[in-house]
C-alpha cells in the first residue's frame, strides 16, 4: 500500500469515527432551535435521553480503525442506531442528519446483500418521513409525498450502490492484477536468477573444457615434439657408440646435437605456453603493461597501454589466455607490421573483458590463406583457439597499408579463491 492509499484509508477512518457524532451535534443543535416542532416538556426529554443513548451506543461501536467486518455485533448496533434515529426524527424531523449515517455503515456492519439493502431501506424511510415534513403524517397528501420521496431516495441509493459496487469489483480486479504481476515478475526474476546461475556454470565448464583441452594439446605436442627427438638423440648417440669411423661419428653426433637444439626449443616453447610468469605477483593490467613497455624498448616502437573500467581480479585462465594473446599479436607486429605506434587496451565491460591490440604498420588481407609461424607460435588461428577455450572470440580487422586491429572478448570469471 502506498503513502497515499495509507492517507485515504486514515481519512476515511477518521470519518467512519466522529462522522456519527458530528451529525448528532448537528441534529441536537438544529432540534434544539426549533423545539416547537414537540409536542411538550415530556418529548423534549425523551430527545435528550435518546441523544445521550446515541452517544453511549457509538462509544460501544468503538472507533474505526480499517475497514470492519461485518458480523452480528455490528447488525446488533445497526438495528440499535436506526431505532433511536427513527425516534427522534419522529420527535424532530431534523434528527434525520443523525439517521443519514446509516447509509454508510450498513456496507460495514451488516453481512449479506439482501440485509444490507433491507437496512439500508430501513434509512430511507426515516430520511424521507423527515423530509415529508416529519412523522406521523397528517392527511393523504403527506402521504403520496412521503411515498415520491421514498421511491426517489431508493432509485438514488440503489443507483449509487450499484456503481460502488462495479467500482469494489474493478479495485479487486486490480488488486487481483496486481497480485498476479507480482507473481509473475517474482517467477521472471527466478528464472533470470536460474539463469545467471547457470551461464557462470556453462563458463566454468568451458574454462575446465578448456583446461582439458589444453592438457592435451601440451601432451600431443611433448609426443610429437620433444620425445620423438629425444629418440632421435638417443638412436644417433647408440650409432655413435657403435661406430668405428671418425667422420661417420662426428656426422652422427652433429645430428644428436641439431635434434637437441630443436628439441630444448620445443620445450621453450611448451613451457611458454604455460601460466605466465609475468601473473605471478602482478595482476592482469600491471602484467600487460609492463609487457607493452619491455616490448617497446625491445623494438624501438612507440607503444601505450590503455586500461578502461574497474579493474577485477580475473580468474588465472582468464588473465594467463588474454596476456599470451597481447604477447603473440606483438609478436606478430614486430615481425611482419614494421610499424613505428602500437597500443594495447584492456577494458572492463561489465560481465565482458575486452582486449583490442592495434597497429599502424603495413596491414594484411585477413581472408587470404595464413600459415603457422616458424618460430613457434600459431599466430591468428593460435590466438582465436585461445579466446574459444574460455567461451569468448577473437576479431581482427586490417587492411593492406592501413594497420590490423586485433581484438578479443572474453567472459569476465573472477579469482575463485
Amino acid at each position: 500500500m502506498t503513502a497515499a492509499d495509507t492517507q485515504i484509508e486514515r481519512r476515511w477512518d477518521q470519518f467512519h469515527t466522529w462522522g456519527p457524532y458530528v451529525l448528532l451535534a448537528i441534529s441536537t443543535l438544529l432540534s434544539a432551535g426549533t423545539t416547537e416542532l414537540m409536542a411538550g416538556p415530556a418529548e423534549l426529554y425523551a430527545a435528550g435521553a435518546l441523544v445521550v443513548a446515541a452517544v453511549v451506543l457509538q462509544l460501544w461501536h468503538g472507533p474505526r480503525r480499517g475497514p470492519r467486518t461485518p458480523s452480528r455485533r455490528g447488525t446488533v448496533y445497526y438495528i440499535l442506531r436506526w431505532t433511536i434515529a427513527f425516534t427522534l426524527t419522529w420527535l424532530n424531523p431534523f434528527f434525520a442528519f443523525y439517521a443519514a449515517t446509516g447509509y454508510w455503515e450498513a456496507d460495514e456492519v451488516i453481512a449479506g446483500r439482501r440485509r444490507r439493502r433491507l437496512a439500508l431501506f430501513a434509512t430511507t424511510v426515516v430520511v424521507a418521513g423527515s423530509q415529508a415534513g416529519g412523522m406521523p403524517f397528517h392527511g393523504p397528501t403527506q402521504w403520496a409525498v412521503f411515498a415520491g420521496l421514498l421511491v426517489a431516495n431508493n432509485a438514488v441509493l440503489m443507483a449509487v450502490a450499484h456503481l460502488t459496487e462495479q467500482e469494489d469489483r474493478r479495485s479487486r480486479e486490480r488488486v487481483a492484477s496486481i497480485a498476479e504481476l507480482e507473481r509473475t515478475n517474482a517467477a521472471l526474476q527466478q528464472a533470470l536468477d536460474e539463469n545467471a546461475a547457470l551461464h557462470t556454470q556453462l563458463l566454468v565448464q568451458a574454462r575446465e573444457a578448456g583446461v582439458a583441452d589444453e592438457r592435451r594439446r601440451l601432451a600431443a605436442e611433448i609426443h610429437d615434439t620433444i620425445a620423438q627427438g629425444l629418440t632421435g638423440i638417443i638412436a644417433q648417440l647408440q650409432v655413435v657408440s657403435a661406430a668405428t669411423d671418425l667422420e661417420s661419428a662426428r656426422t652422427h653426433l652433429e645430428r644428436a646435437s641439431a635434434l637437441a637444439r630443436h628439441s630444448l626449443g620445443e620445450a621453450r616453447r611448451s613451457v611458454h605456453n604455460l601460466a605466465p610468469v609475468a601473473l605471478a605477483s602482478d595482476g592482469l593490467p600491471e602484467a600487460l603493461e609492463k609487457t607493452v613497455m619491455e616490448w617497446g624498448e625491445r623494438t624501438g616502437v612507440r607503444a601505450d597501454f590503455t586500461l578502461t573500467g574497474t579493474a577485477e581480479q580475473l580468474h588465472d585462465e582468464v588473465a594467463a589466455t588474454l596476456l599470451r594473446i597481447a604477447q603473440e599479436a606483438l609478436s606478430n607486429t614486430a615481425r611482419h607490421a614494421a610499424a613505428t605506434r602500437a597500443g594495447v587496451t584492456l577494458s572492463y565491460m561489465g560481465d565482458e573483458v575486452t582486449l583490442d591490440i592495434r597497429d599502424d604498420g603495413r596491414g594484411f588481407d585477413p581472408g587470404a590463406a595464413r600459415e603457422r609461424t616458424g618460430t613457434g607460435g600459431f599466430g591468428l588461428d593460435g590466438m582465436r583457439a585461445r579466446a574459444e577455450r574460455i567461451a569468448g572470440f577473437l576479431t581482427v580487422e586490417s587492411e593492406p597499408g592501413h594497420g590490423t586491429a586485433v581484438s578479443a572478448r572474453v567472459p569476465l570469471v573472477r579469482h575463485d579463491r
